[in-house]
């Protein structure tokens, strides 16, 4: 038998989103025998990169285990549907970003799992390399004493 196979998508094709919006998407799981699953999670979480600790924060969490039987009919598309917080927003900082992202787990037997990450953008936060001021090529000059006076 082929390996199973997650499938997530979000509505739209999206991938930027505004505050207090409403995410929306569908998972599906194909190749695999319910007997195999123990359960499985979808969260829309945020994390953190760059310098520093990582921080982690769920803001929609959805776990259906085996026990549920009608909610594992992992083959058909199962939708979902998340208002979004205000915050905090996407950012990609020189030394801190911000990331967001669907996550599907699936949790098999003997201990094995699938994972899915879609990433999304949430709000527009001008990014700061955007607002550093440019030198001028004279000024470069002028400073690496390279130009003539």
């Amino acid at each position: 038998m082929n390996e199973p196979q997650v499938r997530l998508s979000l509505e739209g094709d999206r991938a930027a989103f505004c505050p207090g919006e409403v995410l929306r998407g569908t998972w599906s799981i194909e190749r695999l025998a319910p007997t195999e699953l123990k359960a499985i999670e979808l969260s829309v979480l945020w994390h953190t990169e760059g310098k520093g600790d990582e921080d982690l924060a769920v803001h929609f969490f959805e776990r259906v285990t085996a026990e549920d039987s009608l909610a594992l009919a992992t083959s058909q598309p199962r939708v979902f549907s998340v208002p979004l917080p205000s915050s905090p927003m996407s950012y990609d900082g020189l030394v801190v970003k911000i990331r967001w992202c669907v996550r599907v787990r699936v949790f098999l037997h003997r201990g094995r799992e699938l994972l899915v990450d879609v990433p999304f953008r949430l709000g527009e936060v001008p990014s700061p390399r955007a607002s550093l001021p440019r030198l001028d090529q004279t000024a470069v000059e002028a400073v690496n004493g390279d130009g003539e006076q």
